[in-house]
């Protein structure tokens, strides 16, 4: 049975997808998939998402070079949500960081604080338009 057979896409057609590191097991991402991102995925075994602010299918990485890919993909129990295991190159978060995940929150001081380094400088990544093609084609 296709695995898109067992999943319940919400009434937008969209599912959550957690993304993970496959060497560490930490959460890089989560983003959201329509079925055509979820088939292009294990298609290519490249992560491709649905980006709701651009209501648009894109490879993950396609302007950073950052791309993941997928090594083992699981569901939950109730088929609402899907797991890959991913190699990330450099990082997934678009702000710089090896995962969207780098801000913790201090219950003290009610703060967030970051807890983590940048692995890449976003201004440059995303500014340069020669860097981002090139980076999109090594993917």
């Amino acid at each position: 049975m296709p695995l898109v057979e067992n999943l319940h896409f919400d009434e937008k057609g969209l599912i959550p997808a957690i993304i993970v590191d496959s060497e560490d097991g930490r959460v890089l991402t989560l983003c959201y998939m329509n079925k055509e991102a979820l088939e292009k995925t294990l298609e290519t075994g490249k992560v491709h998402v649905f980006r709701r602010s651009q209501n648009r299918l894109m490879l993950k990485g396609e302007t950073s070079g950052h791309t993941q890919r997928v090594r083992e993909v699981f569901i939950d129990c109730e088929g609402n949500s899907v797991l890959f295991k991913v190699d990330q190159k450099v990082a997934a978060c678009h702000a710089g960081y090896r995962s969207c995940y780098y801000r913790g929150y201090n219950p003290k001081t009610q703060a967030l604080e970051v807890r983590e380094s940048r692995v890449f400088d976003p201004k440059v990544v995303y500014s340069d338009p020669q860097r981002s093609r090139k980076g999109a084609k090594k993917s």
